[in-house]
């Protein structure tokens, strides 16, 4: 009988992930792989081919066996041969006489012809092919089942991080010149072609652990030099940009300076140096163990934040470590280029030097992507590594779309002069629309309100004609406070809101904090947060802390009057009449000390499917409610539309959110309630023509689509409006009704607002 190696072990697996995950590149990484399965089944040929999504091919990336010069060079049709029938089918193929199955296809440079032992497993990720990892022996035999199933459990474990070859240039054969589209996530809208200049952020608070180099005092005069020399720098950027940008967007710079003198960042550190750590070690734990907080939060824009601290840290080691910046560039055109960008990088240029922003962390939510809208820069973020790229070679940034292309070809470059003049023409109309109303053809109005995060976003919103703040997240002042924030200090920030928007109606949510948003000094963990003690429910479980918001925005409503209550995940009738009470004791308190008061409306967020059910009863002790669509469609479709793995599956136009929707709209108006929706899909141009259609007459969005979305509907008729609905509701898939709607758009000559995008607030 043959001797057949006996199957891999669990161990065995174990190594080879783990010893992929530490190789030094991608290309190391795959040797890696290649390496190890040869050596663990114990076979002539292992091989591993990844697919070239723009050419449709399979290519050769590595192999031990075949003739290693094919290694890069080797191309094979994505859907011929062995190799391809595994990528087209995503099922393994396992023969005994490769030779004789019908795809068979022989190369003769390969030198695979003595081998006829065949076993191949698709690389899979999301559904998408990635490649495929092939074994192959001289001796015509079948592989055991064993095998089989180690190779399957191999591709499944990597196929993550192979990902990223789906973005990088092929090994060995890459070429610095060949257009490579790279895509992202939309950070600042605009369309621009420059000259990559590359930001090194080499040096991360996270791999500095330097020994102490003084005794604790020397090491906590080193730090507090270095904080001194961030604080300076931080307002000399300021300065740069004050006569450039409007408040809102310097308000970041305040921001920053409030994080740099923060408990986390300064108090922390002062103790962990006096415990005997060196200065960069200090910073780089406290600064990981901050910006971990914000990245275990829920809500995307508090999980932005945790770029922010890891700028501010690396800043505060370049100074630590006596690193100078790099100086203006004399040339134009640049694109700056990194893992992490940071305000005080791009304050560096004057906004002539800069066409483009690329940023392989971050999202749309960071405060580089807001810099680059106050500035007007075009800026991608969260490309995720991007391998190969050379200083100054030539680059495209498409913010409307999220695109970065390397090298573009002449005819790419020719659509992108296209689109620069489409854009231009664009802001000409949103300007030209900014202080007339949302009104469609037939005379429907809607009332197209802000959300606002920071004090920042005042500003912005009535720039863009904003008719009110439809959301306030109030939880900003709670996060950037090193403990609870006291009765005058929320005043103080709710009164300036409720003065800069009068007469206009804000709306200002209360804290909405909670296991999946925790505070940095108030931490507690759950196992399934989005479920557990947040909203309404943290708050009325911390009354001092609630009756103190509450008394807070009722005072600073006192003679404004356009204050109005929003009460979050809302699930329960008793969570609105406990609410009802506290307000009460707060206005009585107030006014017995003198306060001329108003009693503000109170609403409730619309996100828990259970207050649709329960609507009827909410509503004889509510005024309006709020639609939160993003919560709201995530509860519907049991979807985090922040986990990689099911979030192409989320969309807000899920027939079953539509459905919902119209439903909900219906009770309200048979209740008599106000409604107004936030969420992306008040910013979403196919969205809102069913949300025309369904009657919405309130919206609430970031302040850069408002004109968007009021060009929008100043073009439509709310009837035709209404018949899109009624064909949208008999289709089954999210695809059809978007693709109805874009042609519906598209015959109206309004299919340029599809594609010119921006936060989605």
């Amino acid at each position: 009988m043959m001797n057949v190696p006996s199957p891999p072990s669990l161990e065995l697996l174990r190594q080879i992930v783990v010893d992929a995950s530490r190789a030094l590149d991608l290309e190391d990484q795959v040797d890696c792989i290649v390496r190890h399965v040869h050596q663990a089944v114990q076979v002539a040929v292992c091989s591993l081919y990844l697919v070239d999504s723009q050419q449709q091919q399979l290519r050769l990336i590595s192999t031990i066996g075949l003739n290693p010069e094919v290694a890069g060079r080797l191309q094979l049709p994505i859907d011929k041969g062995l190799v391809g029938t595994i990528a087209s089918s995503q099922l393994p193929l396992m023969l005994d006489h490769a030779s004789r199955h019908p795809e068979y296809q022989y190369f003769p440079q390969s030198g695979e012809q003595a081998f006829e032992a065949f076993l191949g497993v698709p690389i899979v990720y999301m559904g998408d092919t990635l490649g495929v990892l092939v074994l192959q022996d001289a001796p015509p035999r079948r592989f055991s089942y064993e095998d089989e199933a180690f190779l399957v459990t191999v591709s499944a474990q990597l196929a993550g991080s192979l990902l990223a070859w789906t973005q990088a240039p092929t090994p060995r054969t890459a070429d610095s010149k060949i257009p490579r589209r790279i895509n992202g996530i939309k950070g600042a809208p605009g369309v621009a072609v420059g000259q990559l200049h590359i930001i090194d952020s080499t040096i991360r608070v996270s791999a500095i652990d330097n020994p102490m180099l003084t005794e604790p005092e020397g090491e906590l005069s080193r730090f507090h030099a270095a904080v001194a020399l961030t604080l300076e720098e931080l307002t000399d950027a300021h300065h740069r940009l004050q006569s450039l940008v409007s408040d809102e967007v310097l308000e970041v710079f305040d921001f920053y300076k409030l994080m740099l003198v923060s408990e986390e960042l300064t108090s922390a550190p002062e103790q962990r140096i006096r415990n005997g750590e060196s200065a960069s070690s200090a910073l780089s734990g406290c600064v990981e163990a901050c910006a971990q907080t914000f990245e275990n939060m829920l809500d995307p824009y508090f999980r932005a934040r945790a770029e922010d601290v890891r700028h501010l840290g690396c800043k505060l080691s370049n100074a630590l470590l006596g690193a100078c910046a790099s100086l203006p560039a004399d040339s134009t055109d640049i694109v700056l280029t990194g893992e992490l960008i940071g305000i005080t990088d791009i304050a560096q240029y004057a906004p002539e030097q800069l066409a483009g922003i690329i940023c392989m962390q971050g999202s749309a939510l960071s405060h580089t992507a807001l810099l680059a809208c106050g500035l007007g820069i075009p800026a991608v973020m969260g490309t995720g590594t991007i391998t190969g790229l050379m200083e100054g070679a030539a680059v495209a940034v498409d913010g409307h779309r999220g695109f970065v292309d390397l090298n573009p070809s002449p005819l790419l470059l020719k659509e992108i002069q296209q689109a620069i003049l489409q854009q231009r023409g664009n802001e000409q109309q949103f300007q030209a629309v900014i202080d007339q109303p949302a009104e469609t053809l037939d005379g429907f109005q809607v009332r197209l309100l802000a959300n606002i995060s920071l004090l920042a976003d005042i500003d912005a919103g009535l720039a863009r004609g904003a008719e009110g703040v439809g959301l306030c997240r109030s939880e900003f002042t709670f996060m950037v406070h090193p403990n609870f924030p006291s009765e005058e200090e929320q005043y103080q920030n709710y009164r300036h809101l409720l003065e800069s928007y009068y007469p206009r109606p804000v709306t200002i949510r209360t804290l909405d904090i909670g296991g999946d948003k925790p505070l940095p000094y108030f931490p507690f963990q759950e196992e399934n947060p989005g479920l557990g003690w947040r909203g309404i429910r943290f708050s009325l479980d911390n009354r001092p802390i609630f009756m103190t918001q509450l008394r807070a925005m009722i005072r600073a409503s006192a003679g404004c009057r356009n204050l109005q209550i929003l009460l979050p995940m809302v699930s329960r009738v008793d969570e609105v009449t406990d609410t009802l009470m506290l307000l009460d004791i707060a206005m009585e308190q107030l006014q017995q000390q003198g306060l001329a008061l108003d009693r503000p409306k109170l609403g409730i967020m619309v996100e828990v499917p259970a207050a649709i059910s329960l609507l009827q009863f909410f509503a004889p002790h509510i005024d309006f409610i709020s639609i939160g669509s993003n919560d709201l469609s995530q509860y519907l479709l049991a979807l985090d539309r922040n986990n990689a793995r099911v979030s192409s599956r989320f969309d807000h136009l899920h027939p079953a959110v539509l459905h919902t929707l119209v439903s909900l709209l219906e009770q309200a108006k048979r209740l008599k309630l106000q409604v107004c929706l936030c969420g992306e899909m008040a910013s979403d141009p196919l969205a809102v023509v069913l949300l025309l259609g369904m009657g919405i007459k309130e919206l609430s969005m970031s302040s850069f689509n408002l004109p968007k979305i009021k060009l929008l509907i100043r073009n439509l008729k709310q009837g035709e409006a209404r018949q899109w609905l009624q064909q949208a509701l008999l289709l089954d898939h999210e695809k059809k009704i978007r693709a109805l709607l874009t042609s519906a758009l598209k015959e109206r000559e309004l299919g340029h607002l599809l594609s010119f995008g921006g936060p989605s607030g």
